[in-house]
């Protein structure tokens, strides 16, 4: 079951990275009768070439409006991820909506949970950074999105950079939260009970 933490208004801006997750929300608030405006950023890898033209295809079928930045950067000595994320961000910050959703959920703030954890401060993924971006679907697990996304016939195109173990969220992902599942099953309950008191 798709879950959203407060309102979302009629006016709003999804980023919209052709995943299975973006391409959900994008369905879901279509069908909530919202008005909405996609916004797609390009890292500059394989990848994102063919995620930006069904980003730009889908928005063209279904007469939405489309944003599309791209790395303009240098990346420093900043991690690939803090790079693209902080590339990223810059890129929101430019348009002009008073709601900008990025599409984290439930298994995005656990593994946030878990990876800021091996630093010493456990922390959650806010329900808004700065004055217009917002993350209403942090209730709702990565395995809701699909379920969704198959029983509505939703389509999107899978990353194959997901799958590589040298970034370390992918790496938490894969090769850890399996086992941390294990030995703690109700980990996902316990950060969503953490959700509901710090932002609902």
């Amino acid at each position: 079951m798709i879950r959203i933490i407060n309102k979302i208004p009629s006016d709003v801006v999804v980023a919209c990275s052709a995943g299975l997750d973006s391409m959900s929300v994008v369905h879901f608030l279509q069908r909530g009768r919202r008005n909405i405006r996609l916004a797609y950023f390009n890292h500059d890898t394989t990848h994102s070439k063919n995620a930006q033209k069904f980003v730009e295809e889908y928005a063209e079928k279904q007469n939405l409006d489309l944003s599309i930045g791209r790395v303009m950067g240098v990346k420093g000595k900043r991690s690939i991820e803090e790079f693209w994320r902080d590339e990223r961000y810059n890129f929101f910050n430019q348009i002009n909506s008073n709601f900008i959703i990025t599409c984290h959920h439930l298994d995005d703030c656990v593994e946030t949970w878990v990876m800021s954890s091996l630093h010493g401060k456990s922390k959650l993924i806010p329900y808004k950074r700065g004055d217009n971006i917002y993350r209403p679907f942090l209730m709702t697990t990565r395995k809701s999105f699909r379920e969704y996304a198959i029983r509505k016939e939703v389509k999107w195109v899978e990353d194959p950079s997901n799958a590589r173990l040298e970034y370390m969220r992918n790496h938490v992902r894969h090769a850890m939260m399996p086992h941390i599942l294990k030995l703690n099953p109700g980990i996902r309950t316990m950060v969503r009970k953490k959700i509901i008191q710090n932002y609902l």
